[in-house]
């Protein structure tokens, strides 16, 4: 069952404004999000994992990557 965090607008303000500023320098060193990776992020502004979680999927998705 997935338990949703309540965050408040200015949370999610803030959230959704340290995506968008990852977002674009990761484009700037070239790269793109997958969209694997803007789900996670947008699960993130809303509320629905915290920072730690999504610290841990994408440090589980870049090993994952680099394994190959």
């Amino acid at each position: 069952m997935k338990v949703l965090r309540l965050i408040n607008e200015q949370d999610r303000a803030r959230r959704e404004e340290a995506v968008r500023f990852a977002s674009t320098s990761v484009e700037l060193e070239g790269f793109h999000l997958s969209p694997e990776a803007e789900a996670v992020f947008a699960q993130y502004i809303r509320g629905e994992i915290t920072r730690d979680q999504l610290n841990a999927i994408v440090l589980q998705a870049a090993h994952g990557s680099t394994s190959r």
